[in-house]
């Protein structure tokens, strides 16, 4: 399967890394998930969008078994998941909110405190994770003098350090440069190629269109949509802006053809309601002899697909 950014992956037989089924939480008499089903498939990205206060973070800390529950099932890898059965979290690593980080210990010291395996093993995996998430230039200050960026980075490396077969991340792109969020996406991107799984939820949903080979639109208390990357841009509304020589005229002759514009007083736009749409605003503005000097597609990007499925699911 080729997902965004070219990459093209080996297909798993569609093995299931992460299952949930019937997930059911409340805080009190506030039911904040109310039977939440999906599954993350070996080496692939999973963005997880819903509003703020959706659930996404209580969803996570429940896969990571932090948190009890009021029904449902987990399993990653086959294996049950719950707040007194973590065996299977043993291949696990996370980011969720923020990271806890000792203010008197190093960047290195902190990664030692998590690391496993043989002393060489344990070097060669500190030293991959520094390198990957370009942190040489300060892992061996203390983590006092770190910035919100470089707390974040240290974070997202204990999350990797092991390389575990699921990586859960929670809003990973806060307090990140625009060159860190590359990099991360690079490091992301290589690691799933090689099998790794991936559970992401960020606010930046832009950052996530160039990542996720998955996407699980929570909205109340559900998942009201589990689809591919490329399907869920597909199923956005299609929009032209049409430029002319006279838009005034243009204006009219579609008015009086029935073709309804939306509402944008500087621009010429025709949502492709049908397949045909384009061709009949064409053809309408041509008839009255309205010269066309351009058709631009309007680039709809996974937070207007988003909104737009989202006020569908509601709306029904």
């Amino acid at each position: 399967m080729r997902g965004l950014g070219g990459r093209l992956r080996k297909e798993d037989n569609m093995a299931v890394e992460l299952s949930v089924k019937n997930l059911h939480k409340a805080f009190g008499k506030n039911q904040v998930l109310n039977g939440v089903d999906f599954t993350v498939e070996t080496g692939h990205i999973a963005a997880l969008v819903g509003p703020n206060g959706a659930g996404k973070s209580t969803i996570m800390k429940a896969v990571l078994g932090l948190i009890p529950t009021n029904g449902g099932d987990i399993t990653i890898h086959g294996k049950k998941v719950g707040i007194t059965s973590h065996q299977a979290l043993d291949e696990v690593g996370a980011l969720i909110e923020y990271p806890g980080i000792y203010p008197f210990l190093t960047g290195r010291q902190h990664l030692a405190l998590f690391v496993t395996g043989t002393k060489s093993q344990k070097k060669a995996k500190i030293d991959w994770v520094v390198n990957a998430m370009q942190m040489g230039g300060y892992i061996d200050t203390k983590a006092k003098s770190y910035s919100l960026g470089m707390k974040q980075k240290l974070g997202i490396a204990q999350a990797l350090l092991n390389r575990p077969k699921l990586v859960i991340l929670d809003e990973p792109m806060n307090g990140l440069d625009p060159q860190a969020v590359k990099n991360l996406r690079d490091v992301i991107v290589q690691l799933a190629s090689g099998g790794t799984s991936f559970l992401i939820s960020s606010h930046i949903l832009s950052e996530l269109e160039k990542l996720a080979d998955t996407v699980l639109m929570l909205n109340g208390g559900q998942i009201v949509e589990q689809t591919t990357m490329t399907a869920l841009k597909d199923a956005g509304t299609k929009v032209f802006t049409i430029h002319t020589v006279d838009d005034q005229a243009a204006r009219a002759a579609l008015s009086n053809q029935g073709i309804t514009l939306l509402p944008d007083a500087t621009k010429i736009q025709v949502a492709l309601t049908s397949q045909d749409a384009l061709d009949q605003a064409l053809r309408a503005l041509i008839n009255v002899n309205v010269t066309i000097v351009g058709v631009d597609q309007v680039k709809h990007d996974l937070e207007g697909t988003f909104l737009d499925m989202i006020n569908q699911k509601g709306a029904k």
